[in-house]
């Protein structure tokens, strides 16, 4: 039963990054395209945390990566601002527009302001969007993931695993993107031993404020949810989430990372012991894909759902310990087979 995700970010996202810093603040590989292509190649504009997050934004960096070499072609990621506005994400998109980049994706539903109004500009360019389906156009892919099957199979692992009959959840930002982790997770718990508590917390209320970027603020929480007993912690919040899988091993407890396999992170190594699984999500699948349809011709805009049946989202088997755990792999088993048959609905709100 493989259930690894398709997302292989250890190692060669890290290596993937170190590229040329460009006076902007982005990086940029353009030598595979001459000035006279008319496409220059994938372009990412990051999310909070930026590069290096063992999460999220470097899952992006492998699609873009991976595209570029593919198709012969360049390839640009630009990091964000801190404090940043909605027209500083517009200017950042509309540049890499300008500058013949196709496509070009915004990563992280902060961008659906900024993607609707440049795509509206360039309507030969092809627009793509993480994490969120608000923004309709015709060159507009909407990249989405059911975050909450995944973190169900979480639910699942954590009420098999733990000891104390505690766990715990903590979300990067009280949004409702997160909300579906947070509701993924308790149904799964609940489902599968109603006698385990859940205690959940979120960093902020708002991206700007850090929710996603503060490892400091995660192992905090973390330390928190601990003291009350937790022996599994989930998180969902990004570069946060190093600080909780921090925590999680100073105290020798179980942590389940997200978004990318974080077990398997070289910044993530001396932590590893300790993270049982990864829910998992391919953006860099999503990023890939949009760039070969804009490689083959046949890009459209619309909502790009990825789930559980597609392999979109998964958990982690990296982790031996975890494959050795022969009841949470039996449970797991018959959590997916109901999640993929309809059996089981996950709620996508707590």
């Amino acid at each position: 039963m493989r259930r690894v995700s398709r997302i292989a970010v250890a190692g060669a996202a890290t290596a993937a990054l170190a590229v040329t810093v460009s006076a902007c603040g982005g990086t940029s590989s353009d030598a595979a395209a001459s000035k006279d292509d008319k496409n220059k190649g994938v372009a990412i504009a990051y999310d909070v945390g930026g590069a290096g997050d063992q999460s999220f934004n470097d899952a992006a960096t492998v699609g873009m990566k991976k595209a570029a070499k593919e198709f012969k072609t360049g390839e640009k990621a630009v990091e964000p601002v801190d404090g940043e506005s909605d027209a500083d994400k517009t200017q950042r998109l509309t540049q890499l527009a300008k500058q013949g980049y196709n496509p070009v994706i915004g990563v992280g539903y902060a961008y659906a302001p900024a993607i609707k109004e440049v795509s509206e500009k360039f309507p030969k360019t092809t627009f793509g969007i993480v994490d969120d389906e608000t923004v309709k156009a015709d060159n507009v892919s909407d990249l989405v993931f059911s975050e909450q099957e995944a973190s169900y199979l979480a639910g699942v692992v954590a009420a098999k695993a733990t000891k104390s009959k505690t766990v715990g959840f903590v979300g990067g930002v009280d949004v409702p993107l997160i909300h579906k982790f947070e509701a993924g997770f308790a149904q799964g718990v609940k489902d599968t031993n109603p006698k385990v508590k859940v205690v959940k917390q979120y960093l902020t209320e708002k991206a700007e404020d850090g929710g996603f970027s503060s490892p400091d603020k995660g192992k905090t929480a973390a330390q928190g949810q601990i003291e009350k007993g937790a022996d599994v912690v989930y998180h969902a919040a990004g570069l946060s989430g190093q600080g909780v899988i921090e925590a999680a091993a100073a105290k020798k407890v179980w942590a389940i990372g997200v978004d990318s396999d974080q077990y398997k992170q070289d910044a993530l190594a001396k932590y590893k012991k300790y993270i049982l699984t990864s829910a998992t999500k391919d953006v860099a699948g999503s990023v890939y894909n949009l760039a070969k349809a804009v490689e083959d011709g046949t890009a459209k805009g619309g909502v790009v759902r990825a789930d559980l049946k597609s392999g979109g989202v998964a958990l982690a088997d990296s982790n031996p310990e975890f494959m050795k755990m022969k009841d949470v792999q039996e449970a797991l088993k018959k959590a997916e087979e109901g999640i993929k048959g309809g059996k089981i609905k996950v709620k996508t709100a707590p």
